[in-house]
């Protein structure tokens, strides 16, 4: 192992070091800590970066069905997430992961400031459940640096509450549409040393397509000390169980004609139990804070498909991450070492149960991202920030069965930052910024089937301007990038279609876009929100696409909601419009047809201390394909179609006292 390697599996430990250079002066008064002082904090955090980035608090999605990240990320700029069925959603930020048919990748996934990531950088982000979440906080490509991510999306990361900024009992219950029925419970508690807060969520639904049925527990706690006036120990839990019947995609005749209809065939799942246990220690530095911390991820998949899989992967690490502020400088800066293991068996799917063997291997994977950024202040407004991230990896399979073979992949990997941030009136913030990505490639595009492929890191140097702020009722967040990738990981499905996606690395191609969202507070009863993602991404010169763009993600998509009403009641009438369907295929020859779907939701007021919802969605009942997986060739005998929706309506209530 060499040096460099060793310092940066040691760095966590050595930046705990510096509380005790800090100054140490007491502090007597009683800190008020409350959800929406802390989504303030976050807001101030977006306020520093020259780059796209929001904060959406749960007040802005807790009236509404809120079954997965989707419902959450609705209005948040820039974030395509679209369902495919039941919480199954394709998540991406500037066409991150874009051909990715399943699970996730190309984005950085954070509970309080943890990753939730595999250490190969794959996910599962329906366990992150919006029921739980304080805010999200969503810092879009190489502006999210701050948390270590890399890669060419960016990272998200949900904030769960505590103790003190979640005190009382809260209930919730709601349910509607195919049998659908969801409950959710919460308890917090403080008092001067320490704090807790305990939840559970428990989820079922037959789902809006055959062999669509879902289930799902959920428990999620924390407890805090307090060690000294100025330090923190925080110890964290969580537990899901999830059940989920894969209906499969359709073709797109099927999708317009019978959008209902799925696949029995194999009776086809994904079943994960996973456990994670964390514990996040902060250091108050008076002009800002250190945060060390271990976590320990154990999850089990049990997952029919072409064949089924079971893996059993144990993943931990720590992390350490200081943010200072000393006036005209400040400096974030952080080392994250990730270890994990899988235990990976494929057996013959015999009507969803495991027959023969077909494959058995060990996995291991090693990712330690190291970064720091530096704020310079010269003037009143602005702000120059220069940084960079280096990530060293490994990626090892060892197979024993059907054959004994070994495959290994090292990597590093380093990228810089450097942007601009200017302010030229109260509340409204100019930005620029250039910067490198990275994105390491995972099992599932290195172990494909059974060999084990010598595939390249993605890489992207990417250019944004943009502005955000508030002048008068108006709000605005406005971005405008290009990233021009190296070695882009794209993925199509091969013949046989049982087969899994084979992965490449492309040799150049573009993503370029534009993410808008806007807030208008017309009167004190009148709340207009929009958001709008302008997508082109594409090949450049390619020697079997030439300049085609890339199937997956429509170049046009555009949300609206208008809220009418009072603290008392009020209602939001809400459209999706996707003016035409994405390309389904790398020879750009056949797209899918765009659509409108129309939702409402609406809100009473019983009293004090408790709400009634209604959610109504796609209210026309139109038939749409919402999502796609790559081909290579369009034929009408593709399943390769999702369809959007089916109309819905679902009600609950809430309450807290």
């Amino acid at each position: 192992m060499s040096y460099a390697l060793r310092a940066l599996m040691g760095a966590p430990m050595l930046l705990a070091a510096l509380p005790a250079f800090a100054q140490q002066t007491d502090r007597t008064d009683e800190v008020v800590v409350t959800a929406e002082k802390l989504v303030e904090q976050a807001i101030q955090k977006v306020n520093e970066t020259p780059g796209g980035a929001d904060v959406v608090s749960a007040a802005e999605f807790q009236n509404r069905e809120t079954v997965s990240l989707r419902d959450a990320l609705a209005f948040s700029p820039g974030v395509y997430a679209q369902p495919r069925f039941g919480q199954e959603v394709r998540l991406s930020i500037r066409g991150s992961g874009i051909s990715r048919g399943y699970h996730m990748r190309g984005l950085t996934l954070l509970q309080d400031g943890i990753p939730i990531n595999l250490t190969d950088d794959n996910g599962d982000f329906q366990e992150l459940d919006p029921s739980f979440l304080q805010h999200l906080e969503v810092f879009r490509g190489a502006n999210a640096l701050r948390f270590g991510a890399s890669t060419l999306g960016g990272a998200i990361n949900g904030v769960t509450p505590t103790g003190r900024s979640a005190r009382g009992v809260t209930l919730r219950l709601d349910g509607g549409s195919f049998d659908t029925l969801r409950a959710f419970g919460s308890v917090g508690f403080a008092d001067e040393r320490g704090d807790a807060f305990l939840a559970v969520a428990g989820d079922t639904s037959d789902g809006d397509r055959d062999h669509a049925r879902r289930r799902a527990f959920r428990f999620n706690g924390n407890a805090g000390i307090r060690l000294t006036d100025r330090i923190e120990t925080r110890f964290y839990a969580a537990v899901q169980t999830l059940q989920q019947e894969l209906p499969g995609a359709l073709t797109y005749a099927v999708v317009r004609d019978d959008p209902q209809t799925g696949s029995y065939a194999g009776d086809q799942q994904r079943n994960v139990d996973s456990l994670r246990l964390q514990n996040r220690t902060s250091f108050d530095l008076g002009n800002g804070g250190l945060d060390i911390g271990i976590f320990l991820n154990a999850k089990k998949l049990y997952h029919p498909i072409f064949q089924v899989t079971e893996q059993k992967a144990l993943d931990w690490g720590s992390y350490a991450r200081l943010d200072q502020d000393f006036g005209a400088f400040g400096l974030t800066a952080g080392v994250t070492a990730r270890f994990g293991t899988v235990d990976s068996r494929r057996f013959v799917n015999v009507d969803g149960n495991r027959g023969a063997p077909t494959f058995r291997a060990d996995q291991a994977a090693r990712t330690i991202d190291a970064y720091v950024e530096g704020r310079v202040r010269p003037l009143a407004g602005l702000t120059l920030i220069a940084g960079g991230i280096f990530t060293s990896g490994l990626r090892r399979q060892d197979q024993q069965f059907p054959a004994t073979v070994s495959g290994r992949s090292t990597f590093e990997q380093l990228s810089p930052k450097l942007g601009i941030l200017f302010e030229p009136a109260k509340d409204i913030q100019l930005y620029a910024n250039v910067s490198r990505s990275h994105e390491l490639p995972g099992f599932i595009e290195l172990a494909q089937i059974s060999d084990f492929v010598p595939l390249d890191a993605q890489r992207a140097w990417t250019a944004e301007v943009g502005a955000r702020g508030r002048a008068g009722p108006f709000q605005f967040d406005i971005s405008a990038y290009r990233a021009d990738l190296r070695g882009e990981l794209l993925q199509y499905n091969v013949n046989p279609p049982t087969i899994p996606a084979a992965t490449y690395n492309a040799d150049r191609t573009r993503h370029q876009g534009v993410e808008l969202g806007f807030t208008l507070d017309m009167a004190a009863w009148a709340r207009l929100r929009q958001v709008y993602q302008w997508s082109d991404f594409r090949f450049r010169g390619d020697s079997a696409f030439g300049d085609n763009r890339l199937p997956v993600i429509p170049q046009h998509m555009f949300r609206t909601e208008l809220r009418l009403g009072t603290e008392a009641l009020d209602i939001a009438p809400n459209v999706e419009w996707v003016p035409r369907g994405a390309w389904a295929d790398y020879a750009n020859s056949f797209r899918a047809n765009g659509y409108a779907s129309l939702g409402l939701t609406a809100r009473l007021r019983v009293n004090e201390n408790v709400n009634l919802f209604a959610d109504a969605r796609n209210l026309a009942g139109n038939n749409a394909a919402g999502d796609v997986s790559a081909v290579v060739q369009y034929t009408p005998a593709s399943a390769i179609f999702y369809p959007i929706e089916r109309r819905s309506i679902f009600a609950g209530l809430r309450a807290a006292f």
